[in-house]
């Protein structure tokens, strides 16, 4: 017996067919994975979460202005928490399924989701990714950035870090409007394993905006034209962890909260992330 699939796509009732709807059915007939109609965010919506982008930057900004070695994690969590004080503002990480922090803070060879403590203190040459989503009236914005504490590090973490930037960043170009998701996974793998880098493939990016977590999910690996149909009106993260040796990770046995993803081979891992909205031409940053 043959199923018909439930269509994903549903127009508005007693509403004319717009463009988007004919350019979305006609992928769905295709049999490409398609958005729900949830997915696109209304202008109210966007400039919620434009709102909240506004405090996350902030929020990294003063990050990025204390940093230097010496400084321990817990010290950085100490910052993010007086920040969304002051800005009326609160993190979506703190207690999300058991982690404990307002921030993730994650040194060298630490993936992400790295917990703030007042034993990691950050030496010279140490590089650390800061992560941070922000709630401002219950809407959502992401972004982590990277840090060379110090200044200075070995040529080797440098070129990672700068090369997980440019994977964000031709990720970025990838994400066109009625493109699919493994159009951007697709030229951030392109480009990090010219260097030899291993593209992590058990975590990626997502869909933001009302919640933390929301569809679709972001590889940055994969096949042109696989994934979901990006439109106009979604919001979304592109966040390439990208590592130096092998993409396999496994989760910190130290780790009492089951968070901390070390890489497999324990070389350094880098990784950047931005906020993005999908617009008619192209995506906007909207937190980075």
């Amino acid at each position: 017996m043959m199923f018909k699939q439930k269509k994903r796509w549903h127009c508005l009732p007693g509403a004319p067919l717009t463009e988007l709807d004919k350019k979305v059915m006609y992928w769905e007939s295709k049999g490409k994975e398609v958005p729900t109609r949830d997915l696109i965010k209304t202008p109210e919506q966007i400039e919620g979460i434009r709102k909240s982008a506004v405090v996350n930057n902030g929020l990294l900004d003063t990050v990025q202005a204390a940093i230097h070695p010496g400084m321990n994690t817990q010290e950085i969590d100490d910052i993010v928490n007086d920040y969304l004080k002051e800005h009326n503002a609160q993190s979506a990480t703190l207690n999300y399924e058991g982690f404990p922090k307002s921030v993730c803070t994650s040194i060298n060879e630490v993936v992400c989701h790295g917990i703030p403590k007042e034993e990691d203190v950050l030496k010279e040459g140490d590089i650390v990714n800061v992560d941070m989503t922000t709630i401002v009236n219950n809407y959502y914005s992401d972004a982590s950035r990277m840090f060379i504490v110090g200044g200075k590090t070995t040529p080797e973490k440098e070129q990672l870090v700068r090369v997980t930037k440019e994977c964000l960043d031709i990720g970025a170009e990838a994400a066109k409007p009625y493109c699919f998701v493994g159009d951007i996974g697709h030229a951030i793998q392109k480009h990090a394993e010219k260097y030899g880098y291993g593209v992590v493939r058990d975590l990626c990016g997502h869909g933001v905006g009302l919640a933390m977590h929301e569809p679709p999910d972001v590889l940055h690996y994969g096949h042109k034209g696989t994934g979901m149909l990006l439109v106009p009106g979604m919001c979304f993260t592109i966040e390439p962890m990208i590592n130096m040796g092998t993409w396999k990770v496994f989760l910190d046995a130290d780790d009492p909260y089951g968070w901390e993803i070390i890489t497999g081979d324990e070389k350094p891992s880098a990784q950047w992330e931005h906020t993005f909205l999908m617009t008619e031409h192209g995506v906007e940053v909207l937190s980075e």
